[in-house]
């Protein structure tokens, strides 16, 4: 078998897998839209997508047919707290029919418990009493007991009109009041199941209430899984009867009392299982979800339903025009009093408005609900989009396997808004979605590994020859690869290890070894964390540079903040290398930036990606002068004006071996927001020594210098210049001396 058939062969099984991990995907997304399982993220996506479509196609415009009459804060101030007298609520209805000849009124509320606010009974039970004139009480009782019997003024002022009560069907199974008669029994439905809401209990209305209603229907909201309210059930069950929703018994009582017809319809099988599809109410048909509840259709978050006060309306204060015609909901959006609910639109969306959606959405005929093909259409979806996808991808390269996949998904998502919108269909969108997307990105991690692979390959064939952060630029960009060197502006940085051979004479070969590549791999670590490249180790010395082979703006202070931190670094290894018997260590850093020239150098037997110029020398000599003047990090003046974030401590001038020019180095003692004052001073302090000490005027510069050594004794800086100046003192160096110290050694 030749390579090129092996090569072929190869990838003949990558994409098998590739094809059969596809598959599998679409296999779980297929039962899922099956309904054979169902797994609760992907409903809950289904339930995002569904507030989203919501959101996106709501009108947001106001309806003027449907009025909330507000039980609001102004009402409760004048006419009282709620609830209020039965005689009251009778007036308002006999002023909201006779005056404002509104079609239907509706209450969000129920009146399980008769009314004592008139104090009737207790004029009663004064019969009882020893009373003068009993009998001529009594009669005077008999004749004002219709004025306060408020119970009856209301259930009398309802009867008149089209008013349509509410009650509460619930969990628990107390009971209170009574309850209509059911829309239809649980007879009605045969042997067919049919999934539905079962009440525990209820609270309903006072019978004289109750009887004088047109209709009465519960204000039950029912909540999806994660607590928001998306559908209200148009039947539940209790007992054996099923009772309307309060806006279905609106709907049919603004229709002229029409009934509520349904039809129910078997899914097949064995099961005996059914659904109800729909309600016909005169000529308008509401579509049930297949536990006979209704989709809510929100026209919008704020200002889609006029809310007018209710004691205006009681006193006559609103406008005829306002309210002739409309249908009327009772509620309320007093503190303590409101029935809040989060919905797909709101957190806090009052009950009231939720009754109010379903019938402007009843008359609209624009109640959302899934076609009777909507799981067939799932499936075919999954399959149609899926198999091909899965099949597709791996023979397809990365920007057309990309754009295939947002062809794929703008079609989806346009097909599904169009049918959303124009035939108000609720068909599944995050199912296919997340399954395309899971396909896509299987296949892009599929690919991206098979490269990273491929990549760790030449990284492991050439890793030994050229730091591995050019490998991966090469593997990455190969034809932008140059073997040529180039200038750039880059800082290079040097390390050394202090008596070191001290220190390798008192350890055996293996524990040098082993202390060698504890500290190297600590420093190398430090280096690396701050985009550095190590050029090479020289023995105990570190040699690394920043802005190379990739661009970096920040080389400066990266590199300083990589010489700090390895000064902070090799402390914490003090412990373990005590732990194991080995001196602590201490190391010097020179660092120093400019132009340099970096690039692959060397023979044709071998060759390294590294850097060489003036700049780079002077690195190199900043490192070696770490040792004579006792600190642990110097830096050119270059490095201070590229970072003047730092404090600094100016060292000296000097003139280092290989260079006719003097160079100002200095020691960077922390960042300007971290050093306190104290250190400051100390700095400021030695910087008036170096102005003495320029100026030639000895003594001043001795007494400075006298004191910062009392603080620090041992401070080895301190010492180097108070002899200096010992010696100069006796030996000046003459008017034209600049201050430079010149060294003649490395």
């Amino acid at each position: 078998m030749n390579l090129l058939t092996r090569i072929r062969q190869h990838f003949s099984w990558n994409s098998l897998i590739r094809i059969g991990a596809g598959v599998l995907v679409v296999f779980v997304f297929l039962i899922h839209e099956s309904d054979i399982v169902q797994f609760r993220f992907l409903q809950q996506l289904e339930l995002w997508a569904y507030d989203t479509r919501l959101r996106l196609f709501m009108p947001k415009t106001l309806d003027p047919r449907v009025v909330i009459l507000d039980i609001d804060e102004k009402s409760l101030n004048a006419e009282g707290r709620w609830p209020w007298s039965r005689n009251k609520l009778a007036a308002l209805v006999k002023t909201l029919f006779d005056k404002y000849e509104v079609r239907v009124l509706g209450f969000d509320v129920a009146f399980p418990e008769a009314d004592p606010s008139s104090g009737l009974s207790t004029l009663e039970s004064l019969v009882q009493g020893d009373l003068r004139n009993i009998a001529e009480y009594k009669a005077t009782l008999e004749r004002i007991r219709p004025s306060l019997d408020y119970d009856n003024l209301f259930a009398e002022e309802v009867g008149k009109h089209p008013v349509v009560l509410g009650f509460f069907l619930g969990g628990k199974s107390e009971t209170a009041g009574v309850l209509p008669n059911p829309i239809f029994d649980a007879a009605n439905l045969g042997k067919e199941k049919i999934a539905h809401h079962l009440a525990a209990g209820y609270s309903g209305n006072i019978p004289a209430l109750q009887k004088s209603a047109a209709a009465a229907g519960h204000l039950y909201p029912s909540l999806d899984f994660d607590g928001i309210t998306r559908r209200v059930p148009m039947f539940m069950r209790y007992g054996d009867g099923f009772y309307e929703a309060l806006s279905l018994a609106m709907i049919r009582t603004y229709l002229g009392n029409a009934p509520a017809k349904i039809s129910i319809q078997s899914l097949g099988g064995f099961s005996g299982v059914a659904t109800i599809p729909w309600i016909q109410v005169g000529d308008v048909r509401i579509p049930l979800d297949d536990s006979i509840s209704a989709l809510v259709p929100y026209r919008g978050g704020f200002g889609v339903f006029r809310y007018i006060s209710a004691t205006d309306v009681l006193h006559g204060k609103v406008p005829v025009e306002d309210l002739k015609d409309k249908i009327v909901i009772l509620g309320t959006s007093a503190q303590g009093l409101l029935d809040l609910r989060a919905t797909p639109v709101r957190e806090d969306y009052p009950g009231v408005e939720v009754h109010a959606n379903l019938v402007s959405g009843f008359l609209d005929q624009a109640i959302m609900h899934h076609p009777p093909e909507a799981r067939t259409i799932a499936v075919l979806t999954v399959l149609l989009l899926g198999i091909p996808f899965a099949a597709l991808l791996p023979r397809l390269s990365a920007m057309v396997a990309t754009a295939t996949m947002a062809a794929l998904i703008v079609i989806l998502v346009t097909l599904n808004l169009f049918v959303w919108n124009n035939l108000h269909y609720v068909l599944s969108i995050a199912a296919p979605l997340l399954m395309l997307v899971l396909l896509y990105f299987m296949n892009m991690a599929y690919g991206f590994f098979s490269e990273a692979r491929s990549r760790r390959l030449i990284t492991g064939l050439f890793g030994t020859y050229v730091p591995k952060e050019l490998v991966e630029q090469m593997s990455k960009n190969p034809e932008e690869y140059s073997m040529n060197g180039e200038s750039r502006n880059m800082t290079v940085l040097f390390s050394d290890v202090r008596d070191f051979t001290s220190i390798s004479e008192g350890l055996s070969a293996e524990a040098l070894k082993d202390l060698m590549n504890t500290y190297l791999t600590a420093m190398t670590e430090v280096i690396q964390e701050r985009r550095g490249t190590i050029d090479k180790y020289i023995g105990d010395a570190i040699m690394a540079f920043w802005g190379a082979p990739v661009a970096n703006p920040d080389h400066v202070k990266d590199a300083l903040a990589s010489a700090m931190e390895m000064q902070a670094r090799i402390r914490t290894l003090d412990e373990p290398f005590s732990k194991r018997g080995w001196p602590p260590l201490h190391i010097g850093v020179g660092l120093n930036c400019g132009e340099m020239n970096v690039g692959d150098m060397g023979s044709k037997f071998r060759r390294a990606y590294t850097v060489l110029g003036d700049a780079v020398n002077l690195s190199s000599r900043l490192e070696g002068l770490t040792k004579e003047y006792g600190v642990g990090i110097l830096v050119s003046e270059n490095v201070v004006n590229a970072v003047p974030s730092y404090l600094y401590r100016e060292v000296d001038k000097v003139q280092v071996k290989g260079r006719a020019e003097g160079v100002g180095i200095f020691e960077p003692v922390g960042r300007l927001d971290q050093v306190d004052e104290a250190t400051v001073d100390l700095v400021d302090q030695f910087n008036r020594v170096l102005v003495e000490y320029r100026a030639q005027r000895w003594d001043e510069a001795d007494r400075i210098i006298v004191g910062l050594m009392q603080k620090a004794p041992e401070t080895k800086l301190y010492k180097i210049f108070r002899q200096r100046i010992f010696e100069l003192r006796y030996n000046p160096p003459g008017p034209n001396w600049n201050g430079i110290w010149v060294f003649k050694t490395k």
